[in-house]
């Protein structure tokens, strides 16, 4: 179904005053001093990151509104669920779904919506989406093939195009936001100097902010907190790193609050042992390479047992079944283990 949005938004919303002096004269544009990631790994390029993070979040009161029920949180989260999904289907990166985030709940803050559920929350989700990719991804699928996953509308590439417009002029074209992922590198190597664990503790908080970006009560918090939260739960998954708490993150940079990160921490964690009861848990790298030894050792018992009943030469192990064309040779193995239980079943019988 296509919608429009033109009976709600004139041309004149839909376009914004852009400054364009100083690129006629040459000089470079405000937005490109905001980074998303730091130059170099100091304490002060990161504490300049905190003094200037607010800009890039939602007011105070936003969260209130969802309290109050005069924004509908189940709105967000279906908004972001569909965000989620296209992010997925098209292997986006992790900062391209929160930027669409960031922008949506940034963009609410400062614009009443028509509805705020429905056709014009879809059409800000798309927009906002559009954006983000077109900010972070080397390849940006096209304003139609974009709509992808269940999207209730089909917006005209036109329509789309005057939102995002309108988006921008909302967020005063400052799209390179600071987020929780401008943080992580830095508190990972706050937290492990060594660096053993820095990849996991990046990769398992960068897992643990996607998956709580729907929750309203995570807006109640500025990026830098949630870096912190999320790298302090990353680390708990590591073994023999009871000394890890959360009280001691405040040191890690000028600027952190205390009562703040121990607060988003413990809401983290709720969600971070709610997600491990629903679905089996992640074992940690170590223990799954452990683990993957195990069981190709067992295949590799497997193939030797079969390869005898059925009276050939084996000498390969798993690793040479599995190489380039010879998977086939594994399938016709256990086709014929098959064969030989069954034909073994009915002897018994007889």
């Amino acid at each position: 179904m296509s919608a429009s949005c033109t009976d709600y938004f004139s041309d004149s919303d839909l376009l914004c005053s852009e400054d364009t002096s100083g690129i006629l004269s040459g000089e470079s544009p405000e937005c490109s001093s905001d980074l998303d990631s730091p130059p170099s790994s100091t304490d002060e390029s990161i504490a300049g990151f905190i003094e200037h993070e607010h800009e890039f979040v939602p007011g105070f009161d936003y969260l209130s509104r969802f309290q109050s029920h005069s924004l509908d949180a189940s709105a967000r989260e279906e908004s972001i669920a569909w965000i989620l999904k296209v992010q997925s289907y098209y292997g986006f990166q992790p900062l391209t779904a929160y930027l669409s985030v960031n922008y949506m709940d940034r963009f609410l803050d400062s614009w009443r919506l028509p509805q705020t559920n429905g056709w014009p929350l879809q059409l800000l989700s798309v927009a906002c989406l559009s954006l983000a990719a077109k900010m972070e991804e080397p390849l940006v699928p096209s304003l139609l093939d974009l709509q992808v996953e269940g999207a209730k509308y089909i917006f005209e590439p036109k329509t789309i195009r005057r939102m995002e417009l309108l988006v921008l002029g909302v967020l005063d074209w400052r799209l390179r936001s600071i987020t929780p992922f401008s943080f992580l590198d830095y508190f990972a190597c706050k937290l492990d100097s060594t660096g053993t664990f820095t990849g996991f503790l990046i990769s398992r908080a960068t897992e643990i902010i996607s998956s709580n970006i729907q929750d309203v009560s995570f807006l109640a918090y500025w990026p830098s907190c949630i870096a912190v939260a999320s790298i302090l739960c990353a680390a708990n998954e590591i073994p023999n790193w009871s000394f890890v708490k959360p009280e001691h993150a405040e040191s890690w940079c000028e600027g952190l609050r205390k009562e703040k990160i121990i607060e988003c921490y413990q809401l983290m964690q709720e969600f971070v042992i709610n997600n491990n009861q629903r679905k089996p848990s992640k074992m940690f790298p170590q223990l799954r390479g452990e683990r993957k030894e195990i069981r190709k050792d067992a295949l590799n018992g497997l193939a030797i047992q079969v390869s005898k009943k059925w009276g050939i030469e084996f000498k390969g192990g798993i690793d040479y079944l599995l190489k380039g064309r010879r998977w086939w040779d594994t399938n016709l193995l256990l086709e014929k283990e098959k064969q030989i239980d069954s034909r073994n079943q009915m002897d018994w019988h007889t």
